[in-house]
């Protein structure tokens, strides 16, 4: 008997999405690998000035097109591009990606102050285009886990949320010690993560104020208006009553590689992400009861290529923009603020 197969059961046919990687240092390579192992993706294009890195990247993607620059990559017939490369260049790129009608995923910061980010967005907005930057820690398990009680109110109202990232090292590239081109020092290069991670985690709720300081080389950084912070304090006060504090720094005498921290007090309860043994990559989860402590999650947990693949299999279903996008203005205007408030 012939099976007759109604219009609600066919399965639409997809192919991979045809992907440009531009910048395959490390983080290029590492999102380039998890993009790869969906099967969602197809690697049709790299462009890296180093050939040490391109001979890197063409071993995971053996079958894709080296160019010289991100001209040659629009030139090719793509779907995406991602973009990782210096700070610098990240608005300029996404925006010409974004005017050709190709999605971006982009290292953050999407822009160096919230008005690049801004143009990046109203330019995905303009092109109805798909755009998505690599804030990852969003998808710990541990963060996942810590989501879940805030969705269902399980910590009670929040009130207070601290934030930490001491990383005892500073970057290993001359750039991000130059304003014009990073934009900022540790607070844009670590304290962005966790302050996407606060508002996320509360649903973007409005910043009422800010207040801040930060410290170059022991001393403000009001002294030293052309460089930047390699320590810095940053208080938040929510539309919601909550206040966030953050700290953050580069080459602290932490005892350990990094301090990371994320933890959230409320009225019924709190609950904590925080990295273990001084790892950058293994996190774990409490909650907390008066005195009471409960595990929630325990590394380790391969989290690192988590938003790039969410961000391809927003791809394979539509190409077009998505309004969350504008919750990473919000961000980069916090973070502006943490930085006028610092002069």
């Amino acid at each position: 008997m012939k099976r007759i197969v109604t219009q609600d059961q066919v399965q639409p046919v997809t192919r991979p999405a045809r992907v440009g990687f531009l910048g395959v240092g490390w983080i290029g390579r590492h999102r380039m690998e998890a993009m790869l192992l969906t099967g969602m993706v197809e690697a049709v294009g790299i462009a890296d000035p180093s050939p040490e890195m391109l001979k890197t990247a063409t071993k995971i993607a053996p079958r894709a097109t080296i160019v010289s620059d991100l001209d040659e990559l629009l030139a090719l017939e793509l779907d995406g591009v991602v973009i990782a490369t210096p700070s610098a260049q990240h608005a300029e790129q996404s925006i010409r990606a974004l005017k050709t009608g190709l999605a971006v995923f982009c290292q953050k910061p999407l822009g160096r102050t919230a008005g690049e980010a801004r143009a990046v967005v109203e330019a995905a907005r303009t092109a109805d285009r798909l755009i998505g930057v690599d804030l990852s820690y969003r998808h710990t398990e541990a963060m996942q886990q810590i989501k879940s009680l805030l969705r269902s109110q399980h910590l009670g109202q929040v009130s207070a949320i601290d934030l930490t990232f001491h990383n005892a090292y500073g970057p290993d590239k001359p750039w991000f010690y130059d304003k014009t081109l990073s934009g900022g020092g540790c607070v844009i290069d670590l304290g962005v993560h966790l302050i996407d991670l606060a508002l996320w985690a509360l649903d973007f709720p409005e910043v009422i104020s800010v207040t801040s300081n930060l410290l170059a080389q022991a001393r403000p950084l009001s002294s030293a208006p052309d460089g930047v912070e390699d320590y810095a304090l940053a208080t938040l006060v929510l539309a919601n009553g909550a206040v966030v504090r953050l700290a953050c720094s580069w080459r602290l005498h932490a005892g350990q590689d990094c301090i990371i921290d994320a933890s959230f007090y409320g009225t019924a309860g709190g609950a904590a992400m925080r990295n273990v043994g001084g790892s950058f990559y293994n996190f774990g989860a409490e909650r907390f009861s008066g005195t009471a402590t409960e595990r929630l999650a325990e590394g380790p947990d391969d989290w690192g290529g988590r938003a790039a693949t969410a961000w391809v299999r927003q791809l394979v279903v539509s190409k077009n923009f998505d309004p969350e996008a504008e919750h990473l203005v919000h961000v980069a205007d916090v973070i502006d603020q943490i930085y006028a408030s610092s002069y």
